[in-house]
């Protein structure tokens, strides 16, 4: 999977706070760790965010977001949400989307 590299630097900048953040590349695209851990991965259109499984439900009352699903099966703990350049910073950052 080819990513944003606008979108990237976008995750990149809001976790530029986080001290246990890395970046690697993974599946072809880009993902971001926090502590070893894959937390957000940056594709074309949108992220991929590791989530509560016991939020997110909640977490899909967003119309951004959607069920994560991989090899026919959905992901419990990942959601996928569509991110373009009219989200703003303050969505891209908010509590309902960062976690």
């Amino acid at each position: 999977m080819a990513y944003d590299i606008d979108l990237a630097s976008r995750v990149r900048e809001l976790l530029g706070s986080e001290p246990a953040a890395t970046e690697k590349r993974m599946f072809g695209g880009l993902a971001f760790l926090v502590g070893g851990h894959m937390a957000i991965a940056s594709g074309q259109g949108g992220l991929l965010l590791r989530v509560d499984p016991a939020e997110r439900e909640t977490l899909l009352a967003d119309p951004r977001a959607s069920r994560s699903v991989m090899g026919g099966r959905e992901m419990a703990g990942w959601l996928s949400v569509d991110i373009d350049e009219s989200t703003t910073h303050d969505e891209l950052s908010s509590t309902r989307l960062d976690r």
